[in-house]
C-alpha cells in the first residue's frame, strides 16, 4: 500500500471476489483486521469481510422519514427482544408495535463486540453489524420492513470512546489522546495533532449508517464525554454532514444526543453557536419522576423528589438550568428558551436507568400497578417526544442487566470490580449479578407472553389509549402548553398546534385520595380516560364523564392516579 501524505494508505486489487475476508499486514508481519470493518464473521480478533451493498433490493424508495414531533421511540435490544435475538426474528413484532402507537424503533448499538452478549457499548468495529444478530443482511431486511410498516428506525452510536477488547485504532493512527479521559477508558482525538482523519472516520461512520441502511435518526451516546475545544466542535461538523446528506437524499434525518450538561447549545442552531442536533434525552424528566414514584434519594435523585421539579421540567425541558444541584455540589445547566418541545426526548424508563441498577429492576418491580399507569401517564401525554424501553407497555417483569462475553480474565474482572464501584453512591441493597455469567443474559430476555395475562394485558391497553390521544392531540405539530401545580399534584393543558384540539390532563402523585383545584380553559370537557376507573383495574373513580368549566374546578382523584379530558365547543348535554 502506498501512502497518500495525509496519513492514508491505499492501493486497489482486481478481481476480489464476493465476500471476501482480509487482514491488513504491518511491518512487523502481524495481520490485523480493518477498523472501519463492515463485517466481522468470525469476531473481534478474525479477518474482516468485503460487503457488496448493492446486493440487497431496497423496496422503501417512497419513505420520507419522520418529524421529531409526532414521534414515539421504543428502545430495544436486539438481543434480548426476542428468543432467538437476531434483527430478523425483530420483523413479526413490527405490526404490534406500529398498531400499539409506536413510530421509531431505536436500536441499542448494533457494532461488532466482544463474543455473543453485550449492551454494546464495548463495539470496536463501528460499521460492522455484529454477527450474532445477523450481520449486514439482516440488519437491511429488518430496516427495510419496519419501513414498509411505517415505522423509522433509529441506531445507538458510540462516539465517545472505543472498547477494550478487540480495540486495533492505536495500530492505525492517532485515533486516541491523552489530554482527556472517559469512564470508559481513553478519549478520541478528535482537536489534537492529527484529528482531522479521526474525526472524518467517526462522521462517515454516521454517513455510513444513514446511508446504506437507510436509518432515519441517531442517537449520539455521552456527547459530554466526547472532548473538543476546537473553534469547530465535533458535533456541528457532524451535524452540518447529516444535514447536507438528508438534503441530497430527500428525507427526514435526526441527531439525538444523550448528554449530562443540560446545555442548550447542543440542541440551538449554528446561526446562534449551537451545534445543531436535533433533539436530547432528558434525564431530569426520569429524574424527577422516578424520585416522586419510588421515594428514592440516593445519587442523583437526592437532587429531586418534589411535584415542583417535575412541574418545572415539563414547562422548560429540563429542570437544573443553572441552579445549585447538592449531587453535583456545583451550578448545573443553562436555560432552554427558544426550544421547541420536540427538542427534547423524556422517558420513565430506559436502558441506562433500569440495567444500571444492581439487579435491573424495571419500574414494575419497583412500584404499584396504580403507579404505573401514572407513570404511563404522565410521560405520553408530556408535550414532549416520549421513549417506551422495551417491554414497559406491559409490564415486563424481567430484568434488564448488564451483561459481557468478554475474552480477557483481566477485563472481565475489572468490569465486575467497577460495577460495584457504581452502585455505592445509591446505597442499594443487594448483589448485582455477574456480569460474565450467560444466565444474566438470559434472565434479561422478554416474556412476551405476558401481554395476554392480567394485569399486564390492561396496562398495555392504557399505553395504547394514552398514545392515541396523544395522536389525536399533536399529530405532527408543537403544542401550546399551560402548567399548574401543587403540593401532591399537577396538571397539563396541551393545545395541539396543527388541531387546535385541547387536552387537560391532571395528575395526583399523592398516597391518599385527594381534592385537586385545578383552573381550565371556559368550556365543556370530556374525560377520555382515568386510570382509576375499574375498566383500567383501578380501584374506582369519581370524575364525572362531562364537565361544564368556567374557571376553576374541583376533581376527587384517587391516590396516584391521573384523569384526562378533551374540550369540546357544544353546549352540555
Amino acid at each position: 500500500m502506498r501512502q497518500n501524505g495525509l496519513g492514508y494508505y491505499a492501493t486497489e486489487i482486481d478481481k476480489i471476489e464476493p465476500d471476501a475476508r482480509y487482514f491488513y499486514r504491518v511491518e512487523d508481519g502481524r495481520e490485523l483486521p480493518d477498523p472501519a470493518s463492515r463485517f466481522q464473521p468470525k469476531g473481534v480478533h478474525g479477518p474482516s469481510q468485503i460487503v457488496d451493498f448493492r446486493q440487497f433490493e431496497w423496496t422503501d424508495s417512497a419513505w420520507k422519514g419522520r418529524s421529531l414531533a409526532g414521534s414515539v421511540f421504543y428502545e430495544l435490544h436486539v438481543g434480548t427482544y426476542t428468543p432467538e435475538g437476531s434483527f430478523e426474528a425483530l420483523i413479526s413484532h413490527l405490526p404490534a408495535l406500529s398498531d400499539l402507537g409506536i413510530t421509531t424503533i431505536e436500536l441499542m448499538p448494533i457494532g461488532q463486540f466482544p463474543g455473543s452478549r453485550n449492551w454494546g457499548y464495548d463495539g470496536v468495529y463501528p460499521f460492522a453489524p455484529h454477527m450474532s444478530y445477523g450481520g449486514p443482511h439482516g440488519l437491511q431486511k429488518f430496516v427495510d420492513a419496519a419501513h414498509a410498516q411505517g415505522l423509522a428506525v433509529a441506531l445507538d452510536v458510540v462516539y465517545n470512546h472505543v472498547g477494550p477488547e478487540g480495540n486495533y485504532f492505536s495500530e492505525y493512527g492517532p485515533y486516541f489522546t491523552d489530554k482527556y479521559r472517559t469512564p470508559w477508558g481513553k478519549a478520541l482525538n478528535f482537536d489534537g495533532p492529527d484529528s482531522g482523519p479521526v474525526r472524518c472516520f467517526f462522521i462517515e461512520n454516521a454517513i455510513y449508517w444513514l446511508e446504506n441502511y437507510h436509518f432515519d435518526a441517531l442517537r449520539l451516546d455521552a456527547v459530554h464525554a466526547i472532548y473538543d475545544f476546537g473553534a469547530l466542535h465535533f458535533l456541528a461538523d457532524l451535524g452540518q454532514a447529516v444535514q447536507c446528506l438528508a438534503i441530497r437524499l430527500g428525507r427526514q434525518i435526526h441527531l439525538i444526543a444523550e448528554s449530562d450538561l443540560n446545555d442548550a447549545r447542543i440542541l440551538r442552531s449554528p446561526a446562534c453557536d449551537g451545534y445543531g442536533l436535533h433533539a436530547q434525552w432528558s434525564d431530569d424528566f426520569h429524574h424527577s419522576l422516578h424520585s416522586l414514584l419510588t421515594g428514592e434519594k440516593g445519587g442523583y435523585y437526592r437532587d429531586f423528589g418534589e411535584v415542583h421539579h417535575l412541574a418545572e421540567t415539563l414547562k422548560n425541558g429540563w429542570y437544573y438550568a443553572g441552579q445549585y444541584s447538592n449531587f453535583r455540589r456545583r451550578s448545573h445547566g443553562n436555560s432552554t428558551q427558544g426550544l421547541k418541545h420536540s427538542n427534547f426526548v423524556v422517558y420513565n424508563q430506559n436502558h441506562d436507568q433500569v440495567g444500571n441498577r444492581p439487579g435491573g429492576e424495571r419500574l414494575s418491580q419497583l412500584v404499584n400497578f396504580e403507579r404505573l399507569k401514572l407513570s404511563a401517564g404522565i410521560t405520553l401525554l408530556s408535550p414532549f417526544a416520549p421513549l417506551l424501553f422495551m417491554g414497559e407497555e406491559y409490564g415486563e417483569s424481567a430484568p434488564f442487566q448488564y451483561f459481557t462475553s468478554h475474552g480477557d480474565p483481566a477485563l472481565i474482572e475489572s468490569v465486575r470490580r467497577g460495577r460495584r464501584e457504581e452502585f455505592s453512591a445509591f446505597a442499594w441493597q443487594g448483589k448485582a449479578p455477574d456480569p460474565q455469567d450467560e444466565l444474566t443474559f438470559v434472565e434479561s430476555k422478554l416474556n412476551h407472553h405476558l401481554r395476554e395475562q392480567e394485569p399486564h394485558r390492561t396496562l398495555q391497553l392504557v399505553y395504547k389509549e394514552l398514545l392515541r390521544i396523544r395522536r389525536d392531540c399533536l399529530v405532527d405539530g408543537e403544542v401550546c402548553l399551560q402548567v399548574t401545580e401543587d403540593e401532591h399534584s399537577l396538571a397539563l393543558v396541551l393545545v395541539g398546534s396543527a388541531t387546535s384540539k385541547s387536552i387537560a390532563a391532571v395528575f395526583h402523585f399523592g398516597d391518599a385520595p385527594a381534592l385537586c383545584c385545578v383552573t381550565l380553559p371556559k368550556g365543556i370537557w370530556s374525560k377520555k380516560i382515568d386510570s382509576a376507573d375499574s375498566q383500567w383495574l383501578g380501584p374506582g373513580g369519581s370524575v364525572p364523564a362531562k364537565m361544564e368549566v368556567e374557571d376553576a374546578c374541583q376533581l376527587e382523584l384517587q391516590a396516584q392516579s391521573f384523569v384526562v379530558f378533551e374540550l369540546f365547543n357544544s353546549a352540555l348535554e
